[in-house]
């Protein structure tokens, strides 16, 4: 991989991303052909251990801003790099973390009640990642590069559930509205603007596709008590078959987004360079379905 990035000055993920999706071609034949048909099964949770981590590898920041200030992990984005563009497409949100099309998960002091990855008291609560979007992620990739206090990775497999008003969550009776990160921290009238009707059971009915986030997900009639009800319901089956996903350097883990809702276990932040750090990526199947969308031809969604 020296031959991709030499340092972190000559490192620069968006542009990378072609050179990556071509240098994965010359990813052990085994991995390549273990992703290739994990994708085809349309398998909910892929997990792939043992990946080289640097050594002397930087303290974990406090807070994304310092990791994108200093390049921190540089080598880590570019191993995510690699391995996810075997998988899928790597994109990225303008009003997430400045646009970056890696990012860093870890705790930021003044966040750690917040809604966000930033996180670290608060539970970070099960979610569909960017619910609100018709072009949210197919896979959401996270690689660990340290997490020495056993911090939690909570997931429901949702093809599991046996879901009460199914008819019901087939239909658009649902507002899903963009998560803190999309909004500056909650700006009620940047979300009402992004908030999409939908529904949270789409596809084959016999294997229906999920989207669900408590934290963002209203009755599309406000006083629509029956889909408020159901709404509380779908909760309560997800609270009964969490699992719990305990990721080690170097496990790199990619969530189907569209059949597993996922979040974190609370935990208390020291912010001394020790604390739980991983990278992330988003990944959709068909980069085109983007360029579609938002009629731009550009891997970040403005």
């Amino acid at each position: 991989m020296n031959t991709l990035v030499d340092s972190e000055a000559s490192w620069d993920p968006l542009r990378a991303v072609d050179r990556m999706a071509m240098a994965a071609e010359l990813l052990p034949l085994r991995l390549r052909q273990f992703l290739t048909s994990a994708r085809a099964d349309e398998s909910d949770v892929i997990t792939v251990s043992g990946l080289p981590l640097s050594t002397g590898m930087s303290p974990t920041p406090v807070g994304w801003r310092i990791a994108a200030d200093t390049g921190a992990g540089y080598w880590e984005e570019a191993l995510l790099m690699l391995v996810a563009c075997a998988l899928a497409d790597p994109f990225a949100w303008a009003d997430q973390q400045d646009g970056r099309i890696l990012h860093d998960v870890c705790p930021a002091r003044g966040e750690e009640n917040s809604l966000t990855s930033a996180s670290s008291e608060a539970n970070l609560s099960l979610h569909t990642e960017d619910v609100f979007h018709a072009c949210r992620a197919d896979y959401v990739a996270l690689l660990c590069l340290r997490n020495p206090d056993a911090v939690g990775t909570t997931i429901v497999r949702t093809s599991e559930l046996d879901l009460p008003h199914r008819e019901l969550l087939f239909g658009d009776h649902f507002r899903f509205f963009p998560d803190d990160s999309h909004t500056d921290g909650g700006d009620a009238a940047a979300a009402a603007r992004k908030a999409q009707v939908g529904s949270v059971l789409f596809g084959s009915e016999a294997l229906p596709y999920f989207r669900f986030d408590l934290d963002f997900i209203a009755p599309a009639v406000a006083t629509d008590t029956r889909t408020q009800a159901a709404i509380s319901d779908v909760q309560k089956h997800l609270e009964k078959a969490v699992e719990r996903v305990v990721l080690a350097p170097g496990d790199l883990v990619f969530l189907d987004n569209y059949q597993v809702v996922h979040g974190r276990e609370p935990f208390r932040a020291r912010f001394d360079g020790t604390d739980r750090w991983l990278k992330r990526v988003n990944l959709i199947r068909d980069v085109r379905r983007i360029f579609a969308h938002t009629g731009q031809h550009s891997r970040v969604i403005a």
